[in-house]
């Protein structure tokens, strides 16, 4: 898989090739990615973040917890780059990935604000659109959720197959509405859309 991929414009594919080169460039240093997924740099982590932007609807202030190499917050980024409907913030406690962000938003262009601080000890973000990869279970998730998100906003987390293990148990603690779209680039994961989060 390649950015030809994408239904994107060619200056966003060409900014998604400029990310992917970084990535590869940094990796080494920083493990921003695992090793052994890094040959499927395209599939298992830009085009799977990219899905996640296509869902996302309307505009306003977008917030991406746990961003470390940027997925999906800087594939959305770059690919909101065309209409500027987000504003985006990407929350990361690890110094170094957060010079890598920063380096990639000021190489690239992108418009972004990168916020250096556990996700704990954040303000409320009253979020539009609130993201997630591969940063915790779901109810953890819900949790910053319901801290982070504004009361008509909506989660976007994306899910490896055990998505509906871990939806079943985060509706023992948790309240929500969940649609689940299976993920073009793995049928047996999903994206979880959330809205309505409240504690049971």
């Amino acid at each position: 898989m390649t950015a030809s991929d994408l239904n994107v414009s060619r200056e966003t594919s060409d900014k998604l090739e400029a990310y992917a080169d970084l990535i590869r460039k940094w990796n080494p240093k920083i493990n921003l990615v695992s090793k052994a997924s890094l040959p499927f740099l395209w599939e298992r982590h830009i085009v799977d973040s990219a899905q996640v932007f296509d869902l996302a609807q309307g505009g306003g202030h977008w917030v991406d917890i746990g961003s470390g190499g940027g997925f999906p917050g800087l594939v959305a980024a770059i690919m909101n780059a065309e209409d500027n409907r987000f504003r985006l913030t990407l929350v990361e406690s690890d110094q170094r990935k957060c010079a890598f962000l920063r380096t990639v938003i000021r190489e690239l262009d992108l418009s972004a604000d990168v916020k250096p601080v556990r996700i704990e000890r954040l303000k409320p973000q009253q979020a539009d659109i609130l993201s997630a990869r591969a940063l915790s279970g779901l109810s953890q998730l819900l949790e910053f959720a319901n801290i982070h998100l504004s009361a008509a906003g909506t989660a976007l987390f994306p899910k490896g197959e055990r998505w509906r293990e871990e939806q079943t148990d985060a509706r023992k603690q948790w309240s929500f509405d969940c649609k689940d779209i299976t993920s073009k680039t793995n049928p047996a994961a999903a994206i979880l859309k959330i809205k309505d989060i409240a504690r049971v």
